[in-house]
């Protein structure tokens, strides 16, 4: 008696490639002192020299970094503009990204009003004096999110987005497969692309060490080298002082490719 087979049972006899690779990871970026309320004190009074931590001097700092974006994209040339609500950035990021001609570099700017988490000071006053003195409170806010679209010579196309409001927390996003095809090119390894990953490839050994060799370090260096060429919100004295951005995993998506061969691909 024949059983009969399924589909999947036929494909995986006829599977020219299978990888495994990072395929997109989404990274929290935030200075961790400055999470908490007395962290943020301490940058405050005891690094910036101000008697008090308050919105008096959060607001002209926050004005500062706006600024810097606004000349930077001026200075360099680079399309800043406003996303509408509704609007799919990566559609409209894609567009851009098929004009830009150079091999790293920033081709877009966009800013989006989103929630977030802020900092903000209240007022309290003292039972015994009836005396008001400014106080630290973490709460959300709907402020203007800065994207700044780039390409890089080892990971292809990513974004890293800054809240525009103290702290400053951010994202990174990077997308493996486009990583992994920037590798395959500087090595001469002749490859069959995909929109978000491999068909073939010549060497399929050496395509999964590439993959398995995305590491840590490797993020943590693209995000380093980028902090350095774009505005930033903290000054080098700053950065210095330890105010240095930390990264953190908040979303990662992993994929297992099967290539089936161009025939059967035709069929199914």
């Amino acid at each position: 008696m024949t059983v009969a087979r399924n589909v999947a049972e036929i494909l995986a006899e006829h599977t020219t490639l299978e990888v495994e690779c990072i395929d997109r990871m989404y990274v929290n970026l935030y200075v961790p002192i400055l999470q908490r309320e007395a962290g943020i004190a301490h940058f405050w009074q005891a690094h910036r020299g101000h008697r008090f931590a308050s919105g008096t001097q959060m607001g002209p700092m926050g004005r500062a970094f706006i600024s810097s974006i606004e000349q930077f994209a001026d200075q360099e040339g680079i399309p800043l503009i406003k996303f509408k609500a509704g609007e799919r950035k990566d559609d409209i990021a894609k567009k851009y990204l098929e004009a830009f001609r150079a091999k790293e570099g920033v081709f877009l700017i966009g800013k989006a009003q989103e929630k977030t988490r802020v900092v903000r000071t209240e007022k309290r006053r003292n039972p015994r004096t009836g005396q008001t003195y400014p106080w630290l409170v973490f709460s959300t806010a709907i402020v203007n999110q800065y994207y700044f679209y780039c390409v890089d010579r080892d990971f292809g196309p990513f974004f890293i987005k800054f809240g525009s409001y103290f702290p400053y927390n951010g994202k990174l996003l990077i997308n493996g497969h486009e990583y992994v095809k920037r590798q395959l090119e500087r090595r001469g390894i002749r490859y069959e692309a995909l929109d978000n990953g491999i068909r073939s490839c010549k060497d399929p050994q050496r395509l999964q060490r590439i993959c398995d060799g995305l590491s840590a370090k490797k993020i943590d260096d693209l995000l380093r080298k980028w902090l350095r060429r774009l505005p930033h919100p903290f000054t080098a004295s700053d950065r210095r002082a330890g105010y240095r951005y930390a990264a953190s995993i908040l979303q990662a998506e992993f994929s297992r490719k099967h290539s089936p061969c161009p025939v059967l691909s035709a069929c199914a």
